[in-house]
C-alpha cells in the first residue's frame, strides 16, 4: 500500500513541476517580447539614435 502511495505522489509532483516550468517560461517570453517593445519604443541610447525599429515591433504613440 505504501508502494502505492509513493507511485501517486511522485506522479503529481512531476505534473506540478511540469506545469511550473510552463508557467515559468511563459511569463520569462513575456517579459522578454514586453521589454523589446518598450525597449525599442523609448528613447534610443547613446549610437541607436538612427536605428529603425524592427518591422515586428509594433509603434506606441505617447
Amino acid at each position: 500500500m505504501n508502494l502505492f502511495m509513493q507511485a501517486q505522489a511522485a506522479a503529481e509532483s512531476s505534473a506540478a513541476s511540469v506545469s511550473l516550468g510552463i508557467v515559468f517560461f511563459v511569463g520569462f517570453l513575456a517579459a522578454v517580447v514586453l521589454g523589446s517593445v518598450a525597449w525599442y519604443n523609448s528613447k534610443r541610447p547613446a549610437g541607436w539614435e538612427n536605428k529603425e525599429r524592427p518591422d515586428i515591433v509594433p509603434k506606441i504613440d505617447k
